[in-house]
Order: C-alpha cells, then sequence, then structure tokens
C-alpha cells in the first residue's frame, strides 16, 4: 500500500514537470519555433521530467521522505529512461534529422539513420574504453557501462561550457556596468585641463616676477657704501627685508604648487588616480 501512494505521489510530481518543461519549452526556450516538431518537444520535457524527478529523490534521500525500497525503484526506473534518452533516443532522432534534409537520402533515412546511431555507439563505446573507472565484473551491457561513458563524457562537456561562459559572460554584459562618456563629458575635462595649465604657467609667470623683483631689491640693497655701511648693515636690517622674505616664501609656495607636482594637478583634473 506504501507503494502505491509513493508511486501515486512520483508519477504525479513526473506529471507536474513535464507540463512545467512543456510550457518553458513552448513559451521561453523556443517561443519563435516555427518547425513543429512535437517528438523534440516530447524529448525535452521527458528528459526535463525526469532530471527533476531525480533531484527530488536526493532530497527525498536526505529528508527521509517515502519508504526506502520505493526511493530505489523509482530512482532505478528514472536512471534508466533517462540512459534511454541520452544514448538512444537523442541521437538517432539527430541522425534522422540530418538524413531527412539531404535530398539524396530521404526515400531510405530510416537506414541512414541507424548507421549514423550505430557509428555513434561504436565511438561512444570505444571512448570509455580507458576509463579506469569499470570493474570486470560488469557485463558489456550492463548499466554501470553507460553510466561511466554518460558521467565522464558529461562531465568533460559541462566543464568546457562553463569555462567558456565563466569567459564569454563577462565580455558580453560588461558593457552594462561601464560608465557611458559622452561628448560633453570630454569637453569639460578638455577646459579642466586647460584651466589647470593656465594655472601653472600663471604661476610660473609669478615666480619669475617674483625672483626678478628679489634679484633688483637684493643689489640695491646689498651694496655696502664705507666703513659705515658695513656697521649699518650689520646692526640694521635693510629696509623691504620683510617684503624680500615674503615674496621668497610666496615664490617657494608658488615653485612647490605648480612646479613640483604639475603631473599630480593633471592627474586630479582628469580624474585618473596618482602614479
Amino acid at each position: 500500500m506504501s507503494f502505491l501512494i509513493d508511486s501515486s505521489i512520483m508519477i504525479t510530481s513526473q506529471i507536474l514537470f513535464f507540463g512545467f518543461g512543456w510550457l518553458f519549452f513552448m513559451r521561453q526556450l523556443f517561443k519563435d519555433y516555427e518547425v513543429r516538431q512535437y517528438v523534440v518537444q516530447v524529448i525535452f520535457s521527458v528528459t526535463f521530467a525526469f532530471s527533476c524527478t531525480m533531484f527530488e529523490l536526493i532530497i527525498f534521500e536526505i529528508l527521509g521522505v517515502l519508504n526506502s525500497s520505493s526511493r530505489y525503484f523509482h530512482w532505478k526506473m528514472n536512471l534508466c529512461v533517462i540512459l534511454l534518452i541520452l544514448v538512444f533516443m537523442v541521437p538517432f532522432y539527430i541522425g534522422y534529422f540530418i538524413v531527412s534534409n539531404i535530398r539524396l537520402l530521404h526515400k531510405q533515412r530510416l537506414l541512414f539513420s541507424c548507421l549514423l546511431w550505430l557509428t555513434f555507439m561504436y565511438f561512444f563505446w570505444k571512448l570509455g574504453d580507458p576509463f579506469p573507472i569499470l570493474s570486470p565484473k560488469h557485463g558489456i551491457l550492463s548499466i554501470e557501462q553507460l553510466i561511466s561513458r554518460v558521467g565522464v563524457i558529461g562531465v568533460t562537456l559541462m566543464a568546457l561550457l562553463s569555462g567558456f561562459g565563466a569567459v564569454n559572460c563577462p565580455y558580453t554584459y560588461m558593457s552594462y556596468f561601464l560608465r557611458n562618456v559622452t561628448d560633453t563629458d570630454i569637453l569639460a575635462l578638455e577646459r579642466r585641463l586647460l584651466q589647470t595649465m593656465d594655472m601653472i604657467i600663471s604661476k610660473k609667470k609669478r615666480m619669475a616676477m617674483t625672483r626678478r623683483t628679489m634679484f633688483q631689491k637684493g643689489e640695491v640693497h646689498n651694496k655696502p657704501s664705507g666703513f659705515w655701511g658695513m656697521i649699518k648693515s650689520v646692526t640694521t636690517s635693510a629696509p623691504g627685508s620683510e617684503k624680500l622674505l615674503s615674496s621668497f616664501c610666496h615664490m617657494k609656495a608658488s615653485q612647490k604648487s605648480a612646479v613640483c607636482n604639475p603631473e599630480e594637478r593633471l592627474h586630479q583634473t582628469l580624474n585618473l588616480p596618482v602614479p
């Protein structure tokens, strides 16, 4: 009785997953899908339903829902159905579509589809021979042979797709996070750059004028006239010395701001980091 209840729960969940997969295929995945191939929709929906059911069984195993024998039975059944779809139905149907698009092989498309599927099975089986996960206890038609090949090949393909997605996704969506630089922004930065250059040039001119004034005043006041002039220059300060000192300090400040750090001013104007 408990097995029937557990089976009804699993069948109900599979029907719900199948309906969700069908709607997702029709409304989102291929909403502009003009060629109506219902077999493709059924295969996608069945694969989606059984994949979600296996994930559901893992959750039930953790939470202790359903009977253990029921979980094992449905796990084994879902695994067999998914392997049947992945190894037999999907490759055969892909080969059938390839042959159907060739006019010369249109009449014998079923035969050539079987030949393509047998070719796929040969390479699929030979590809799994070097895998060290096979045990001699299992026969050639055991489920472990298929699981090992599907698992290793599937994980390899998923790793390749994940690596491609990890590089392609930031490259594709990076433009959404970049600032859109307009012509107005460029003109504003150029204007600020010219203002900074004018400020530097004006400070350099002021420095040159201050240096010239100091040189001229220094020549007048530093000429001693005789013995009494020398004594006077020692005992008293020359008139205008405070002005000279103030001009000297002003020149040093201008030199520090305009000559020593012109690159820093330019970087601040352009909003760039100072090296």
